[in-house]
């Protein structure tokens, strides 16, 4: 079994997580997504369930932006929010986001949904809940998921450096506030806007999320990221 290896998350996050790997709670979680794997399809494949932390080691966050659940069709999700495999339709959320992009910064959306180039410059695309039914959206919600991704972004609010929180939506601000409890750092930057989802774009276009974020990295004398998305 995959999970079973030694390093579970790569990129530094291991030493970080120790703790909460081992907690009851966590090894049931692998234990059902296990088993819905042997029933039928689940998404990501087993071996990107945790790819958002091998993407961007813990030592380079920047930035955080938080998705909700992964993308339940065949094919299209990576274990980056948001992001879906090249080859895959962009889904309308991503497409609104690649709108908001050329407004904001003057660049022109791609012809593909792989924000993995995003990750790799130190933002971490975290979803709420990590693994999917196929064609079953939030079927994996409550079974402690939110519980391990609440501690991942409880972490990184407690670290002493400056960073981004992106909260597109009730639901990422309301996941940010529980995380955070009464932690009080004024050191992160932490924007909030509606989701980019058709149902609220309105409200989040303009809202210009990725001139505020590189703008607060340069001010702190962190490089900024290179929100253009290569072919």
């Amino acid at each position: 079994m995959l999970f079973g290896m030694k390093e579970l998350l790569g990129g530094g996050w291991d030493k970080l997580l120790k703790n909460e790997v081992k907690k009851p709670y966590f090894k049931k979680l692998l234990a059902f997504v296990e088993n819905e794997r042997a029933l039928g399809p689940v998404f990501p494949p087993e071996q990107a369930v945790f790819s958002a932390f091998e993407a961007c080691p813990f030592d380079r966050v920047k930035c955080v932006i938080l998705g909700q659940d992964p993308y339940h069709g065949e094919g299209q999700a990576t274990g980056l929010a948001f992001s879906v495999t090249k080859g895959c339709k962009i889904p309308p959320s991503l497409r609104n986001i690649y709108k908001e992009l050329e407004s904001d910064l003057k660049i022109a959306p791609p012809e593909h949904g792989d924000l993995s180039g995003w990750a790799s410059q130190g933002v971490l695309l975290l979803n709420t809940t990590l693994t999917v039914r196929k064609k079953s959206p939030l079927s994996h919600a409550g079974q402690g998921w939110e519980t391990f991704t609440t501690a991942v972004l409880s972490e990184l609010i407690q670290l002493e450096r400056p960073l981004v929180f992106v909260l597109w939506g009730t639901a990422a601000k309301a996941k940010y506030d529980e995380a955070a409890g009464d932690q009080n750092k004024p050191f992160h930057l932490v924007l909030k806007s509606a989701h980019p989802s058709p149902f609220s774009a309105k409200a989040f276009f303009g809202t210009k999320p990725f001139s505020q974020l590189n703008n607060f990295l340069k001010i702190h004398h962190i490089s900024p990221v290179n929100f253009i998305i290569s072919s």
